[in-house]
């Protein structure tokens, strides 16, 4: 059954982040943890279905509570998600996009680009290093064959201080499903966003092993949580215009 033949793909590819990616992920961790601990930011993007993680990440139960997303509509799907594809192979579009972001170098940026090869989220992720801000990429290293549509044919990896694997194969898709060879069941979601987390997680970690507790929601439809969550918006609304 072809859900079966899914299960298997997904569980291939979170096996293969579980077991290579460790060491990255720590590292990223670390990152992120050292900015939080100097009071910054979390920046998220990505264009089209990557956008997805920037969501994913902000104003959720068991989020961090310091997470700023970066929502281009250009570059989302609720407002056109063809022309979203064209943006993000757009070059000189992301130095606009950036300048409405106060990222500093107290904070880290994830741009999350699984195929690597479009202009437009390696602008972002060069224009908040020249802010000073650390970044941490999320890619697919399977794509780094591909030819890059930048004219000096870099990758996502190479304007990112550190880079995740996500293990997803090229083309996303990864079951066979038509005579032709068309393929469906996409996996570059559940991946990334299983590395995200455990970035997040790792800087919790990392920030408790020096004595700071970090500050998360808490689910709103527990009981209980109101006056949790309220403590950290009344911190965060003046810092995190989308909250």
């Amino acid at each position: 059954m072809y859900y079966q033949l899914y299960q298997q793909q997904v569980n291939r590819v979170l096996e293969a982040i579980f077991q290579n990616e460790g060491a990255a992920i720590e590292r990223a961790g670390a990152l992120l943890a050292d900015s939080l601990e100097q009071d910054g930011l979390l920046f998220g993007f990505g264009c089209g279905h990557s956008h997805i993680l920037a969501e994913e990440l902000f104003y959720r139960a068991g989020g961090l509570a310091a997470v700023y997303p970066i929502f281009e509509t250009a570059a989302m799907l609720h407002e056109g998600a063809a022309k979203s594809s064209k943006v993000e192979r757009m070059s000189g579009y992301a130095k606009h996009v950036i300048a409405r972001y106060p990222v500093s170098d107290k904070d880290c940026m994830l741009v999350v680009s699984t195929s690597g090869i479009n202009p437009f989220p390696m602008e972002m992720a060069q224009g908040a290093r020249d802010r000073g801000a650390k970044v941490i990429g999320i890619s697919s290293f399977e794509y780094r064959a591909s030819p890059s549509r930048r004219e000096d044919g870099k990758h996502l990896p190479d304007f990112c201080d550190i880079c995740i694997d996500n293990h997803v194969p090229a083309g996303d898709a990864s079951v066979e499903i038509c005579a032709d060879g068309t393929m469906a069941g996409p996996v570059s979601t559940i991946a990334s966003v299983a590395i995200a987390n455990s970035i997040a997680l790792t800087a919790c970690e990392k920030l408790r092993g020096q004595g700071i507790e970090p500050r998360v929601f808490k689910s709103g439809n527990c009981p209980g949580t109101d006056e949790h969550n309220a403590a950290i918006l009344r911190d965060f609304l003046p810092r995190i215009r989308h909250l």
